[in-house]
């Protein structure tokens, strides 16, 4: 079909998989909003800050095995275009067991990692205190959300995104709710928090995992037999090595966002608290964005799996209009009202005051970001690991730590110039890696190479 931007067939495809992911999405942010209004109005900053700092170390823990969830979308959405059932449920095994393994490795070197972080951060002893009191409680979740990482990632390769919507919604309800009664209700405090992230985790899982069962009741079963005969360690080397240059990507991408908060937390406690407000708002335009990436990973994987660069080059046409257009209703509303979100969040007034200088820092990233959420999509659905492995390392060694050197003089100015070059270089490097190689962008079928 040729491409159009007005068509609309194409138009309607393109939400009826990008609206359930932009509408769950919506709610993943707001977790993290909760979390910062309902800490934001406690006494003091170091509570915020504390939240800030160890929702930061759990989240690089958890994203830097992001690499679950992209690989697993990619080549299921691959073998779900080459209508390879067995080769989708053998993914999921192999993806979960992966999943549950480093789940509990990461429980039992808690205490290594929380030395590690707290070696490298300057905060002070009052935010470090509550860091750690939110991390010693959070990190018990790690199996669950590891393997949610999993579950998400198989059913939106098999373009289910209702069925990943509702698991995140339903998710996502219980956490607000238990965050006020733990934080509000019954004084908590950080460790209510950290208590309702852990049960929204385990409900998550519960929920995915019945979406899941709904999904195999509808295709041949793999038998036994042959699921065991596959499932061994060669297999899981070859997906270990797959997932490499993902895991690489990751590994800078929220090293990047942890230097932010571990330089902030060295400026000052108000500091380290208006950047965590600040990314927080910045949530909300990249889960809306990755709405649109999950259709381009969908229409991606599944083009790759019948071999058609015309379908993919569709595909990434339609996604980058939408992409676009969505970038700038956020960067307007930032630059409208970017002070009464903020307010919003924390009525600390030093926390307010600085939020407030940084705030045009945060209006333009919308234009600067939008391409790299969309392209990060594209190849996680051609399963192309290594140019967004290399993109990612030119973005955060060549670009974002020598222009933060250049400009430290600058203070916490200077942390967001780095972050705001670090996503256009990411935007324009992976744009013009897929311009140039477009005609040939896809690859054999999935069906005839293994995993």
């Amino acid at each position: 079909m040729a491409f159009s931007f007005f068509n609309r067939q194409q138009n309607r495809r393109l939400w009826a998989l990008a609206l359930p992911m932009i509408l769950s999405n919506i709610t993943v942010p707001l977790l993290g909003l909760v979390d910062t209004a309902v800490i934001g109005h406690l006494s003091n900053a170091w509570f915020l800050g504390g939240v800030a700092l160890g929702s930061t170390i759990i989240t690089l823990l958890f994203w830097l095995l992001g690499f679950l969830r992209m690989a697993t979308t990619g080549l299921t959405a691959q073998a779900f275009g080459a209508q390879n059932h067995h080769q989708q449920q053998l993914l999921l095994v192999q993806s979960g067991l992966l999943a549950i393994g480093l789940g509990m490795l990461l429980l039992v070197l808690q205490n290594p990692l929380w030395a590690m972080a707290d070696y490298l951060n300057d905060a002070s002893a009052e935010v470090t205190l509550y860091a750690k009191s939110y991390f010693q409680i959070r990190i018990w979740s790690a199996p669950f959300a590891l393997l949610n990482l999993v579950l998400l990632g198989w059913l939106l390769g098999r373009q289910r995104p209702k069925a990943a919507m509702w698991q995140l919604i339903i998710a996502n309800i219980a956490n607000i709710g238990l965050d006020l009664l733990l934080v509000w209700g019954l004084h908590l405090g950080v460790a209510g928090a950290a208590l309702a992230s852990v049960a929204a985790e385990i409900i998550a899982c519960t929920v995915a995992l019945y979406m899941v069962y709904r999904e195999l009741r509808q295709q041949p079963l793999m038998p036994l037999t042959l699921l065991l005969e596959q499932l061994n360690l060669q297999g899981f080397a070859r997906l270990l090595k797959l997932n490499r240059d993902i895991f690489i990507r990751s590994l800078c991408l929220q090293g990047t966002f942890a230097f932010m908060t571990f330089q902030g937390a060295g400026i000052s406690d108000a500091t380290v608290a208006a950047n965590a407000v600040l990314l927080n708002l910045l949530l909300l335009l990249s889960y809306a964005l990755d709405g649109i990436a999950y259709y381009a990973e969908a229409e991606v994987g599944q083009a790759s799996g019948k071999g058609r660069d015309d379908a993919v080059q569709s595909a990434v046409m339609l996604a980058c209009g939408w992409s676009l257009l969505i970038a700038c209703v956020f960067s307007a509303a930032f630059m409208s009202t970017g002070g009464h979100l903020v307010a919003l969040l924390t009525s600390i007034s030093s926390v307010r005051d600085t939020a407030a200088l940084y705030l045009p820092w945060l209006s333009w990233m919308p234009l600067l970001a939008f391409g790299c959420y969309l392209f990060d999509g594209v190849y996680i659905g051609a399963a192309k690991g290594t140019a967004m492995r290399n993109s990612m390392l030119l973005a955060t060694f060549g670009v974002f730590l020598p222009v933060w050197w250049w400009l430290q003089h600058w203070g916490n100015h200077g942390l967001w110039a780095a972050l705001s070059c670090f996503m256009l270089a990411r935007s324009l490097t992976l744009a013009g890696h897929y311009w140039i190689n477009r005609h040939h962008f896809v690859s054999t079928g999935f069906g005839s190479r293994a995993v």
